[in-house]
């Protein structure tokens, strides 16, 4: 008894799983006699399919990588000379332009040997004209001549060293940009070699990462980039590579690479963390199809095109792929329809109907309820 009972169950399994497939069966072919028109298919039969225009877009290839943001110029300010500060010349945080004094160092012992120095030159100029003019007129011997240009030589050079060494007392900003967080006070006596404050050039900005050393023939100065920061993260800031390191690094297999981003508005600062996407190579003009539309055969790609109602195969070169989606470099014009779904119902020249997209059978093949 309980034989007979598993059997009467499953031939009524088996039933239900026949009459469900009859019934999908006839959707699609009520869904392609509706998609061909009151007249019904041409050639009889035609074989429903999904199919869409191939699409043409902008695409890029990109590498992502992070990186690092550097002042465009950045020098930390140390006296060469030991002496008390005497002014500070600038407001902490603010831009200043090159040649601005930014420290004064007390200079009052080598302003006065710069004056003592500049009276004997004086004296030694004097001297020498006269001797001059006495050699000239035969009173005057061509030793005490020659002494006196000489002395009048080292008076020279002793003024100019003199000058020289009251410069070192001011520190001047070598270049425009803005200034940092100074380190010592009015007052305050430094050494030789003091941090005393920062200097940082930002607009434009640099920033260094590196990339695989894959793409060293693939790289190359010009190229564009798009930065973010998580200072910002709402903000994609363009930039440009403008330099490539000749060599690789042994231990990374990796390029260092800089690049240079414009900064107006100040907002990019030293130090921050970058994510980097590098264009390696756009195509404005890119054909563009679903990857289901692919069919690898005898180790060619294909697609199946619908031209005049029916199926023809193409056979097509691939480019880039983006988000299931995939370029066709070769085999495809702007306007051709593909074949997305069905492909493998097909045969070349055979009649195809084209489903709404609504009407397509759940990935699972089970008839829609």
């Amino acid at each position: 008894m309980r034989r007979f009972i598993v059997a009467v169950l499953a031939l009524a399994v088996l039933a239900g799983g026949g009459f469900g497939l009859w019934r999908f069966q006839q959707q699609l072919q009520q869904g392609a006699t509706a998609a061909a028109g009151p007249g019904g298919p041409p050639g009889g039969f035609a074989v429903p399919v999904l199919a869409e225009p191939v699409a043409v877009e902008r695409i890029a290839e990109e590498i992502v990588a992070i990186g690092t943001l550097r002042s465009n110029e950045s020098v930390m300010l140390r006296p060469e000379v030991a002496g008390r500060v005497a002014e500070i010349g600038f407001a902490e945080g603010s831009v200043v332009t090159a040649g601005t004094v930014l420290v004064q160092l007390d200079d009052s012992i080598p302003r006065a040997e710069l004056a003592q120095a500049e009276a004997e030159l004086e004296l030694a100029q004097a001297n020498a004209r006269r001797a001059q003019d006495l050699y000239a007129r035969g009173a005057g011997s061509a030793v005490a001549r020659d002494q006196a240009v000489a002395t009048l030589r080292t008076t020279t050079a002793a003024v100019e060293l003199g000058r020289a060494r009251l410069e070192k007392y001011r520190l001047v900003a070598p270049f425009d940009g803005m200034v940092g967080l100074r380190r010592v006070s009015p007052g305050a006596f430094v050494n030789v070699g003091a941090d005393i404050v920062n200097l940082e050039s930002i607009d434009p900005i640099k920033l260094d990462f590196r990339v695989p050393e894959v793409f060293l023939s693939r790289v190359s100065v010009g190229q564009r980039l798009a930065v973010t920061v998580d200072a910002f993260p709402d903000r994609t800031f363009p930039g440009e590579v403008v330099a490539i390191d000749p060599a690789i690094d042994p231990v990374g297999r990796s390029i260092a690479v800089r690049a240079s981003l414009p900064n107006r508005d100040g907002f990019l600062r030293p130090g921050l963390f970058a994510r980097v996407r590098l264009t390696l190579r756009e195509e404005p003009q890119a054909i563009m199809v679903p990857e289901a539309a692919i069919v690898p055969f005898g180790g060619r790609m294909l697609v199946m095109k619908v031209v005049d109602g029916k199926a023809q195969p193409q056979p097509v070169t691939l480019g880039l792929r983006r988000e299931g989606r995939v370029q066709v470099t070769e085999g495809l014009a702007p306007g051709d329809v593909v074949v997305t779904a069905g492909q493998m119902k097909l045969r070349p020249g055979a009649a195809v109907a084209v489903l709404p997209p609504e009407a397509a059978p759940p990935a699972n093949g089970a008839p829609r309820g």
